[in-house]
């Protein structure tokens, strides 16, 4: 964060332009459908969307609102003015001026602690993109694995699942070794994803360019679709228990003397 200001990192933080680069590097198909990306979120109001969407900030991380019918009955929209969160909501709940005043609150935020912390979302357009909601054949929002990638090779799968409901987490290595690591949540074992090959093969393509990024992709149903690119995992701020998984995480990664 405080030595590499390279443009390449820009791109990756931005949740629009790094399409682009992702159907330049790997192809369009392992993108999400975007219905819409806007630089003002009153044109929200005239999308013709499908019930089942996702709204969010291209400019910064842990935000959106997902909509769909698989949501909790009693979910609701935030009401503060500027809310940062992950809302799960049906589409009742979810009318279009409340999303738009939402958006609007995403906008008028710069995320991130400045330059000497995730400046990069500084240098990044306040857009909101729309995007379709990723779910299995049997309405399940499917696991999200996230490939931390140094030099162009995978070292370790961080797995997430749960978000909506009992969150877990587990880390592996690419051969699906089960690591003795918690980062906060508890663990639950997942089985290995049927396209665990496609899926490193992906991220080391997408990681290929740089010295160390995270690489977040889904297994829907067997189609490997792309999450996001991620240069600082949680500011850099994440637990490890035990300690000594600070320094394993570091064996993998030489850091560049220079940024160019």
């Amino acid at each position: 964060m405080l030595r590499d200001h390279r443009e390449l990192v820009v791109t990756f933080a931005d949740k629009a332009a790094v399409r682009d680069h992702v159907a330049a590097v790997v192809g369009e198909r392992y993108l999400p459908r975007a219905y819409a990306i806007v630089d003002d979120p009153a044109e929200l109001r005239d999308l013709d969307l499908p019930d089942a969407h996702v709204v969010k900030p291209t400019h910064g991380s842990g935000a959106a609102i997902v909509v769909s019918d698989r949501a909790p009955a009693d979910a609701r929209l935030p009401t503060e003015e500027g809310s940062w969160v992950y809302r799960h909501v049906r589409p009742g709940a979810a009318p279009r001026e409340e999303v738009v005043r939402i958006a609007r609150g995403w906008v008028a935020q710069l995320y991130g602690r400045g330059p000497n912390h995730e400046w990069v979302y500084g240098r990044v357009p306040r857009r909101i993109i729309v995007e379709e909601l990723l779910a299995r054949a049997d309405g399940a929002i499917p696991d999200d694995c996230k490939f931390f990638v140094f030099h162009g090779r995978c070292a370790f799968v961080q797995v997430d699942a749960g978000r909506f409901g009992r969150r877990t987490q587990d880390f592996f290595r690419p051969d699906w070794r089960h690591l003795p690591l918690s980062g906060g949540p508890p663990r639950a074992e997942p089985a290995e994803p049927a396209c665990l090959t496609e899926m490193i093969e992906v991220a080391e393509r997408l990681g290929a360019g740089t010295d160390f990024v995270r690489v977040d992709l889904y297994d829907v149903d067997g189609r490997v679709v792309f999450g996001e690119l991620t240069s600082f995992p949680a500011g850099g701020d994440s637990p490890f228990d035990p300690e000594s998984f600070d320094e394993e995480f570091g064996r993998p990664w030489t850091v560049p003397r220079r940024y160019r």
